[in-house]
């Protein structure tokens, strides 16, 4: 693994010994040791490196400085490592630090380091098979030219609009697609632009794997899974920008920094609480040149790289979203229609046959489900109806405290409590 992650431009990352090797100015460095001393109370100088994630070389000089200007003290020795603690004038100085900035975490890296390696792992030299688009979406029917529309758009490292009728798929085939990815990147912990600290890795988004971590790495950094953000109708154009904490008084990237070097799903396009024409506006350089400017509180201005793969998932017809300028920065536009009678009941089978909703299914009984969807109610064959449709037997049949089956008259049944009665219409 090691050797792939070299080869790819992702390979170990230099372990700074000094702290001019970190594109960090040295006062950042003590005002966060001794704040993190001051609210951990004693420490040897080894825990001391491990929480802020630099090498014990750079916490000595740390340290050294510390006791010239008397703001540690020297507790004991454990195996030949000091312990330490702030003392009063440590305390104070410390106490005026957390009013200031109360970030105390793994020393962050520099904007230049973090835009090199961000280039270094882009999306745009992933390479992606076909082998490895029809495993991540083998749990869904899908047709050849789907399968090969969606490798084109990944092979891309673009943008894409996943546009068609509810209920077809489209939220199902967005949310597979980083598991495309195969490799892993690096994220930082957070990046220091300007003396202010942005909070960039998070777990609820970067999946990482510790156990392939190099052990002489840079700590600063975490090896992840290619990261994956999906936003829906919450997304509003503020969301966009640094994430400022007025309390703790330092802020976390924008959902589409988190997503850098992976994907970034906008769900639901179109029926954001900001309209699709601001969100385009916001973007238009970004799409086209691959550099995001964002604003730091304070307002100074600064870019990253953006590259990501955004995928625009919506019901509504792309042209109705936005003008031609837009649209044709969305070099990928993929059109999820409707499932075939026979890939419908492909679903409906796969559906019932492993899992907690295994039960068996007659293939009159089946055919008789699509020729009442089709004839009486005038229903086109979304994917998502198998799912629903077998949804209303079982919860039917938990209350009933009884078996579950698929009969004709439970599948009728299903129908009138799923679709508005004299419509032919669901209620999704």
């Amino acid at each position: 693994m090691t050797e792939l992650l070299t080869e790819m431009g992702k390979g170990p990352l230099t372990v700074p010994r000094r702290m001019e090797n970190t594109g960090i100015r040295r006062g950042l460095f003590e005002d966060l040791a001794l704040k993190i001393l001051y609210l951990n109370g004693e420490m040897s100088l080894i825990q001391l490196s491990e929480h802020m994630c630099v090498s014990l070389g750079i916490i000595e000089e740390i340290f050294h400085f510390f006791r010239h200007e008397q703001l540690c003290e020297v507790k004991g020795m454990t195996a030949g490592i000091h312990r330490i603690v702030a003392t009063q004038a440590g305390r104070e100085r410390a106490v005026e630090l957390v009013s200031q900035n109360q970030y105390a975490g793994p020393v962050a890296v520099s904007l230049k380091d973090y835009t090199q390696r961000v280039r270094l792992q882009t999306v745009k030299k992933v390479h992606v098979s076909p082998k490895e688009v029809q495993a991540a979406l083998a749990d869904l029917i899908l047709a050849d030219e789907m399968l090969l529309r969606v490798g084109t758009a990944m092979v891309s490292g673009t943008s894409m609009f996943l546009y068609g009728p509810t209920g077809t798929g489209k939220t199902s085939i967005a949310i597979r697609l980083t598991s495309i990815y195969s490799d892993l990147v690096w994220v930082p912990y957070a990046i220091e632009v300007d003396n202010q600290i942005i909070t960039v890795y998070d777990p609820s988004v970067h999946l990482r794997k510790p156990e392939l971590e190099p052990e002489e790495s840079d700590k600063r950094w975490v090896l992840c899974r290619r990261p994956c953000v999906m936003t829906g109708g919450e997304l509003t154009l503020e969301a966009l920008e640094v994430q400022y904490n007025p309390f703790a008084r330092y802020s976390s990237a924008p959902a589409q920094m988190k997503a850098n070097n992976g994907i970034l799903i906008l769900d639901d396009f179109g029926r954001q609480r900001v309209k699709p024409q601001d969100i385009f506006n916001r973007w238009m350089t970004a799409l086209e040149h691959r550099i995001e400017f964002l604003t730091l509180p304070g307002g100074r201005k600064f870019d990253i790289p953006f590259d990501l793969l955004v995928v625009f998932s919506t019901n509504i017809s792309p042209m109705k979203l936005g003008d031609d300028a837009f649209v044709r920065r969305i070099p990928n536009k993929i059109m999820v229609n409707y499932a075939t009678e026979e890939q419908f009941k492909e679903i409906f089978l796969r559906e019932t046959s492993a899992g907690p909703r295994k039960i068996k299914v007659a293939p009159e009984v089946l055919d008789f489900l699509v020729r009442h969807l089709r004839e009486d109610l005038k229903q086109p064959f979304s994917q998502c109806y198998p799912r629903d449709i077998l949804d209303q037997i079982f919860w039917a049949s938990s209350y009933l405290h009884a078996k579950p089956e698929f009969t004709r008259d439970l599948a009728e049944w299903a129908c009138s409590n799923y679709f508005f009665v004299g419509t032919g219409k669901s209620a999704q």
